[in-house]
């Protein structure tokens, strides 16, 4: 590729200095539909939550569908007991904190970089977490690779860091398990940063019933569920491929080589699916981000990114180390 005509800026502050402030057509703000999913949200969140502490109260995992007397989506029945609503907060705060830091991670490096971009939007659903995220919409063109890196990385390193404080607060709040696990208890599998965490609490101390147990003899939380949650968004949010946070990261720092590694990501994701299926439906994501933004520039390859993000983007690697499980669903 031949050299620009024009001489190169340097820094970043340079190149915005080169560039026309840019013109946005004003548009209204819907804050009565964030409101709005952000109250469904709170609400979905809070039914499966309480779902979640009652299992745990009767000594099931937080996840468990065996009981039949109470329903999938257990509304009804919170209705019924309106008090029973206020004992599923501890999930429900948890994880909408940690889906909160994320895109307020984005939201805010947007504004800082002058990135027109969208309150997150809060995505309401009868999951078995109440949740399928939040998301927000960037409006205007990015214009330089360190304003890309920036606004990828800072959502997962946000989410990350109150995940991992949810996570050693709610050790001390679970119990060991008196049971078996079951068909209907959806077991979960545990990334690294559990492991750690749990040796962190060892290692200083701590005076818990479970500090010392291997992590699958351990009734976990609902508060804990939710780091584990914000956990498992944070690996998906750090592949490196396509929109993802981790695909702008790449792109950030090797543009030129981001389709292939987009590329060898998914086919990673499909050899994954042949332990876990759960994996396959991720590729497909992954494949379809791939194909729809295939001729799509992220930002513009000058100026180069300065070297001060490297270090950023190694701990973004390390975070995604931490946070990846092979099986996050255990087959039964």
């Amino acid at each position: 590729m031949s050299e620009p005509n024009s001489p190169i800026p340097t820094s970043t502050l340079e190149y915005y200095q080169t560039l026309p402030v840019p013109q946005w057509k004003p548009t209204r703000a819907r804050y009565w539909l964030h409101a709005l999913l952000l109250v469904l949200t709170c609400f979905t969140t809070l039914v499966m939550g309480a779902r979640m502490q009652y299992n745990f109260e009767h000594n099931r995992p937080a996840l468990s569908l065996a009981d039949e007397t109470i329903p999938y989506f257990p509304a009804s029945w919170l209705v019924t007991h309106p008090a029973r609503f206020w004992a599923g907060w501890p999930f429900a705060f948890t994880v909408m904190l940690f889906f909160l830091s994320h895109e307020m991670g984005h939201y805010l490096y947007c504004r800082y970089y002058g990135i027109r971009a969208t309150l997150p939007f809060f995505i309401p659903a009868p999951t078995p977490i109440g949740t399928m995220g939040a998301v927000i919409l960037i409006r205007s063109r990015i214009r330089s690779r360190a304003a890309l890196f920036d606004v990828g990385i800072a959502g997962p390193i946000a989410g990350f860091v109150v995940a991992f404080v949810a996570l050693l607060v709610s050790f001390g709040w679970s119990k060991p398990a008196i049971h078996g696990i079951g068909p209907d208890d959806l077991p979960i599998g545990f990334p690294l940063i559990f492991h750690v965490a749990r040796q962190i609490l060892a290692a200083g101390g701590q005076d818990s019933a479970v500090a010392g147990l291997p992590l699958g003899r351990i009734l976990f939380h609902p508060a804990a569920i939710a780091a584990w949650v914000g956990m498992y968004a944070t690996a998906l949010n750090l592949l490196p491929s396509g929109q993802l946070d981790g695909g702008h990261i790449v792109y950030a720092v090797f543009p030129r080589a981001h389709r292939a590694i987009s590329w060898v990501t998914a086919a990673g994701l499909l050899y994954l699916g042949r332990v876990n299926h759960g994996w396959w439906f991720w590729a497909a994501v992954v494949i379809a981000m791939n194909v729809l933004g295939y001729r799509q520039q992220q930002a513009p390859e000058y100026p180069l990114l300065p070297s001060s993000r490297w270090l950023w983007g190694f701990t973004a690697l390390i975070i995604l180390i931490l946070t990846f499980t092979i099986s996050p669903f255990q087959p039964n």
